[in-house]
């Protein structure tokens, strides 16, 4: 019961939001009169956001539900449209065939064909004479109208029609000296836009015996026009548009890559334009295939001449001539051939590319070995243009405007149907071309972060990954191929190199990043270098070549600051031993100083917490052995001299304070502690340095052993208080 009236007082509620009327300052303001307190007045909201939400539900539900139909009635809408497309075709194919059926006939009615002839002549009035009246029926159109040219009695009366019609188009003189060319059609039309179907320019058509020329309106010049394009008939595909108001009386013209759309006047002269077309194409088709078969067809041999009747013949010649006839035989009324053009401009449409070039390779094959009469010349260039066409279409696959998802494989169509073609040079540069814009484009996405070396990580996956799946997909690509395309490849992998070192640089050296932050970077990126080696590549050198000018750098400045460094402290030099104060301390330096190498560092300590060397002294050996070991972790051969250098120089600051120290103290306690100092630093330090150099280069410096022969322990005048500095 009281859900019930729950229902009933929702409803009641929903009909006096949903009134006409309705106005929500009255309405909260008669609720605030009528309710007790503010429980009615919660509860009352409480109502109103469930009807929202139930409201909500509903729209969402009802969006859902609309959305799927659509997407279901786009689908359906896309199969009828491909069978049309399809049934389209075959009806078309199946009245060519129909029409070509008479024509076989004509060789057994030809006898009939001349006795009709001879009483037509006495009659004088046969079909010759209303084919003569048909041929008078040709007229100029007026602007606006459309019209079916018959040409006049002669190839001239058709020269003549049609120079008259072109000399009202601007910009299409050429067309004049095309020769056997005459009108056939012809007639105003307005041209549409594609996509959105909205109104661009008034054209007139003009259908040619082997093409159509379609021209802009000129409106300021009554009756004159301006050249726009010119499509070959054996290129063009037309296609009729369903009628859908206020969008009716329209075809579509299909010339690869592009189509045009364009409405007739009325019904009846769209249905004229169809069936012009669609008559003059086959006409063109059937002209030219008859002009192969009689090119192909053989001929009688030639009458031998007999040998008395030719004085100049060597009686012991060889073998008789062949006939030339025999040469110059190829047989093109196939139908595959025939049908070949147009089967390669479909597929192209299609982007069926690899039934294109099975195509191309059929017909290479047939044609192997073959000699190449006129006919078999105009084949091919018909089919070369096709082969062009292809070419593009390819090559704009490939171009780095196109999207670079999918990876390397989503290149290997284009690239596999190009290396068929012959096009395997143009393959591997559109190839390499696309993948470096798609490395280009990962490096430039990712985010750079606050932590250099996190950031570096993604950079090296990104980099590495991508160039590790090119590799790979190259391999299989270009297999059996030209091995300069190998050599293309390494180049290609230089220049991404140094796309990446860039990036690399400027997010690690440019930043001046500290030296312990740089080695790991370059540490990180040589792990990954390496594993282009599991393919055979090995892209090492070049990375060490590109990154050497930057580890220069950065050693450079690492010494100069531990040089300066060095100098400060020996200017506050006091020559006093290091009072830790608390054993914990005491024994961190003892890990520290472990960890630098130097095993013995128990007997320079003392009782309780001292330590008997100076802070200087210490401070240094840990500044110069951390040097040292991040130094190593960007060490490459072409580093050896540097890194040697830095470390004299560094050493040697430190053995010149303590040999001029020892030259001007005069007290005799701290002369013995600069003398424990110091042979801390022969016996101690500089073999670990030494040790650890080596074991980290792999074989010894022989500087480092010269400046420790160098820096003991010289005898000096006592009074004197020179130094070398």
């Amino acid at each position: 019961m009281a859900m019930a009236m729950s229902d009933s007082g929702a409803s009641r509620l929903r009909r006096q939001l949903e009134s006409d009327g309705f106005e929500a300052r009255l309405y909260v303001k008669q609720l605030s009169q009528q309710s007790d307190g503010d429980r009615d007045l919660q509860e009352h909201r409480q109502r109103i956001q469930a009807l929202a939400e139930e409201t909500a539900q509903n729209l969402k539900r009802n969006v859902y539900q609309n959305y799927r139909q659509f997407i279901e009635t786009a689908r359906e809408i896309s199969y009828l449209e491909s069978e049309m497309y399809q049934l389209s075709h075959l009806l078309t194919e199946q009245k060519s065939s129909l029409e070509s059926i008479p024509l076989t006939l004509l060789p057994a009615a030809a006898a009939a064909g001349a006795a009709a002839a001879s009483g037509g002549e006495e009659g004088g009035g046969g079909a010759g004479g209303r084919d003569h009246l048909r041929g008078q029926a040709g007229f100029f159109p007026s602007p606006g109208g459309a019209s079916r040219d018959s040409s006049g009695p002669g190839e001239e009366g058709k020269q003549r029609t049609l120079t008259t019609l072109l000399e009202k188009v601007e910009g299409c003189r050429h067309l004049l000296e095309t020769p056997g060319q005459y009108l056939v059609y012809n007639g105003d039309l307005v041209e549409y836009e594609a996509d959105h179907m909205t109104q661009l320019q008034r054209v007139h058509g003009f259908l040619m015996n082997d093409c159509l020329l379609v021209a802009t309106w000129l409106p300021q010049r009554r009756g004159m026009y301006r050249y726009n394009a010119l499509y070959p008939l054996d290129g063009l595909a037309v296609v009729n548009v369903k009628d859908s108001p206020p969008m009716k009386d329209m075809f579509k013209l299909l010339m690869f890559p592009e189509s045009r759309i364009f409405q007739a006047e009325n019904a009846k002269i769209k249905r004229e334009w169809l069936e012009v077309l669609e008559e003059t194409k086959r006409a063109l088709s059937e002209k030219r295939r008859r002009g192969q078969e009689e090119a192909a067809a053989p001929r009688g041999p030639p009458q031998v001449t007999s040998k008395a009747s030719n004085p100049f013949e060597d009686e012991d010649d060889g073998e008789p001539a062949v006939p030339e006839a025999e040469e110059e035989e190829v047989d093109l009324s196939v139908e595959w051939i025939q049908e070949l053009p147009e089967d390669l401009d479909v597929c192209i449409a299609q982007r069926d590319f690899e039934g294109a070039v099975d195509l191309l390779d059929k017909l290479n094959h047939y044609l192997e070995d073959r000699p190449s009469p006129p006919p078999v010349k105009e084949l091919r260039a018909r089919v070369d243009e096709r082969v062009g066409q292809l070419t593009e279409v390819l090559v704009f696959e490939l171009c780095p405007g196109r999207s670079l998802r999918g990876g390397p494989k989503a290149t290997r169509r284009a690239v596999s149907q190009l290396i068929r073609l012959g096009q395997c040079t143009k393959a591997c540069e559109l190839f390499l071309r696309n993948r470096a814009a798609a490395v280009h484009t990962a490096i430039r996405q990712l985010r750079i972060e606050g932590a250099t070396l996190l950031y570096i990580h993604k950079l090296c996956h990104v980099f590495f990954t991508s160039l590790l799946e090119t590799a790979r997909e190259f391999e299989t690509d270009f297999a059996g191929t030209d091995s300069g395309c190998y050599s293309a490849f390494v180049v290609w992998a230089r220049s991404a190199m140094g796309m990446f070192v860039d990036a690399f640089s400027k997010q690690v050296f440019d930043s001046k990043e500290s030296l312990s932050t740089a080695a790991e970077c370059v540490k990180v990126a040589k792990e990954h270098c390496q594993q282009l080696s599991d393919i055979g590549l090995d892209l090492t050198f070049i990375i060490h070549a590109l990154l050497v000018k930057d580890i220069q750098g950065a050693l450079h400045s690492y010494k100069e600051i531990i040089i300066e460094a060095t100098k400060h402290r020996n200017s506050e030099e006091m020559w006093r031993r290091m009072n830790l104060m608390t054993p914990e301390a005491l024994g961190k330096l003892k890990e520290e100083m472990k960890g630098c190498g130097v095993g013995n560092f128990e007997q320079y300590t003392g009782d309780d917490c001292w330590v008997n060397l100076s802070y200087t002294v210490v401070a240094f050996t840990k500044q110069t052995m951390g040097f040292l070991e991040e130094a190593l972790k960007l060490y490459f051969p072409e580093l050896h001299m540097v890194l040697l250098e830095s470390l004299v120089e560094i050493i040697w600051v430190a053995v010149q304070h303590v040999d001029y120290s020892l030259r001007c103290e005069q007290d005799p306690e701290k002369k013995a502690f600069i003398r424990q100092n110091a042979s801390f630093l022969h016996e101690t330090v500089l073999p670990v340095v030494e040790k650890r150099f080596e074991e980290g280069v792999g074989k010894p410096a022989r500087q480092l052993q010269d400046l420790r022969n160098a820096s003991r322990l010289i005898r000096v005048n006592p009074d004197s208080t020179t130094s070398v500095v």
